[in-house]
């Protein structure tokens, strides 16, 4: 947005990770005490939107608590500029009158990260489909695209010949790593050429290390922590998964896995389907499912040109709709819109 001359502030609590990563794209960052919905935090959010109701446009709101604090401090502050609320996950919307405010009256306008999280809000929360656009979170297809494999891992530090599969995600229980854990030790046999990278950190990785051991895979998983070079990580990979059973929009991951040629497996969980089409760019099986999931790896991993062929497809879905210039091209309308209802 900056890029496209647009100014932009990012409010955020101090500790929060992306204010040291936003200040190193010289984004204006601002930090308040916005953690908890409680009074410090609503008169903390009330005397910056107070302060500064001159200098911007529309507040983007992206949670919960940050969506609560910007409604309630803009009903005490005379021409308050309008919020748009993004909603990135499918977590069910409950239906109290108070939440209905939130959304359909303090709120300008809704943006959902996929069109199955819109039309949930529309079937079971009655949100008029006016007020909300699906927009798809978009990537940088200039640094996720098909990079030279043995490259790839000459740098990594990996096995030029090896067949490796891997997920990248935070190491939380709902991105489903137990059941790609045991899904493949099921395959022990037809697997037994493949490495599985796990790619990213989080609260549960005591617990995942735990079950690799429990089910031996000592030798042919490999936790490799975070990475910030994630396209190199995914170009050296032949097969990307994502067994999420949680509450997804559209996993980042999943368009960055299709962004750099990969074939995908995943679950048909919140909008996943509407960018891992099953039998053209990838599979979907059933979440928590690890006998359905080995069969997909297995089917997979045994067709190397079913592979190729689906990340080829999935390269081209990737392009043509989650490149992050047709995101920002959405997104502009949407905010000229609200700004214009003031």
């Amino acid at each position: 947005m900056m890029a496209r001359g647009h100014q932009v502030s990012l409010l955020c609590p101090p500790g929060a990770d992306i204010a040291p990563a936003a200040r190193e794209q010289r984004i204006d960052v601002i930090t308040l005490p916005i953690e908890k919905k409680n009074l410090t935090a609503l008169l903390a959010m009330r005397g910056w939107m107070a302060r500064q109701i001159g200098a911007y446009d529309v507040v983007n709101t992206h949670s919960s608590t940050d969506s609560w604090l910007a409604a309630l401090a803009a009903r005490l502050i005379p021409r308050c500029r309008p919020i748009v609320r993004t909603r990135h996950v499918s977590t069910a919307v409950n239906r109290s009158r108070a939440t209905r405010w939130l959304y359909q009256t303090a709120t300008c306008h809704i943006v959902t990260t996929g069109e199955a999280l819109r039309q949930q809000l529309y079937n079971n929360n009655n949100f008029a489909l006016d007020t909300m656009t699906s927009v798809p979170t978009g990537i940088d297809l200039e640094r996720f695209r098909p990079l030279e494999r043995a490259k790839c891992r000459q740098v990594l530090g990996l096995d030029p010949d090896a067949k490796l599969m891997g997920i990248v995600a935070t190491l939380r229980d709902w991105k489903g790593h137990v059941y790609l854990f045991e899904a493949f030790a099921k395959l022990s046999t037809e697997l037994d050429q493949w490495y599985l990278l796990v790619v990213g950190d989080g609260p549960y990785e005591a617990a995942l290390r735990a079950k690799v051991a429990e089910l031996g895979l000592g030798q042919r998983v490999q936790f490799v922590g975070r990475q910030n070079n994630v396209p190199e990580w995914l170009s050296a990979l032949n097969l990307f998964v994502l067994p999420s059973y949680g509450d997804e929009g559209v996993p980042q991951a999943i368009t960055q896995a299709m962004a750099c040629g990969l074939p995908v497996i995943s679950t048909p969980i919140g909008s996943i389907g509407e960018a891992v089409i099953h039998g053209v760019t990838g599979l979907l099986v059933a979440p928590k499912d690890s006998a359905a999931l080995a069969q997909a790896l297995g089917l997979l991993a045994g067709q190397p040109q079913r592979r190729d062929d689906f990340g080829q497809a999935g390269l081209v879905r990737a392009r043509d709709l989650f490149g992050i210039e047709r995101m920002l091209d959405d997104m502009e309308v949407v905010f000229f819109n609200a700004a214009s209802t003031t």
